[in-house]
């Protein structure tokens, strides 16, 4: 696949076959991601591969606490605390798109709540990856990661996988560190489902909008 038919048709998905990834492929695709730029070369980067049992045990942990009301608790702010626009009309049209898919209406609240359940055992995917970052360091070195996050969304594409990144599953890190033995000097970024897509499913019937070059890039000469 070439790389900008990669990028360029990537999506975040949410519904997987029943098929299993191998670990030789699971390799592979961080092996392809472990390319990626960092400043000074820290690689910063910690990954936690989950399959089988491990990935049960988290999902089931953090889907409970979720389901009891426990108050997240993750290692930073997603999300600011209070939204504006333009953002708040795009996060507003991505929910939208997603739950007109699914045939779910905005008043049904129960049904809104079993998709987004779906979250903690990544929508059917059998991997679950989960990144990590050393407490010590700083914001650049998280824009690092960020970009090791993308290889892994882009090398997973090109052996025939899809994924989606989830901030759901960072919500209760200390919950995911006691159970994996994962030290408190590792701040949980966030995980990604990973696994052969259900194109057939209607979760996979859309696509959010991005906004053109013009409305965000600005030329200099």
């Amino acid at each position: 696949m070439e790389v900008t038919e990669a990028i360029r048709n990537r999506k975040s998905v949410r519904a997987f076959l029943n098929k299993p990834v191998t670990d030789d492929t699971i390799t592979d695709i961080l092996e392809y991601a472990r390319w990626a730029p960092s400043g000074v070369n820290s690689q910063p980067w910690h990954v936690a591969v989950l399959t089988g049992e491990a990935k049960h045990q988290v999902g089931k942990a953090l889907g409970k606490l979720r389901a009891d009301g426990e108050k997240p608790l993750p290692d930073y702010q997603y999300y600011p605390t209070k939204i504006e626009e333009p953002y708040i009309s795009r996060k507003r049209a991505c929910g939208q798109a997603l739950y007109s898919a699914l045939g779910i209406e905005r008043k049904d609240i129960e049904a809104r709540k079993t998709q987004w359940m779906k979250n903690y055992d990544c929508f059917g995917a059998p991997v679950t990856l989960l990144f990590f970052i050393d407490t010590i360091l700083g914001k650049g070195s998280w824009v690092d990661a960020g970009m090791f996050i993308q290889n892994v969304m882009l090398a997973a594409r090109g052996l025939e996988l899809e994924t989606c990144p989830l901030a759901a599953l960072a919500e209760y890190p200390n919950v995911v560190r006691n159970i994996l033995n994962i030290p408190d000097s590792k701040k949980l970024i966030c995980g990604m489902a990973l696994g052969y897509a259900d194109y057939d499913d209607p979760s996979y019937q859309y696509r959010t909008e991005r906004e053109p070059v013009g409305n965000f890039a600005q030329w200099y000469s």
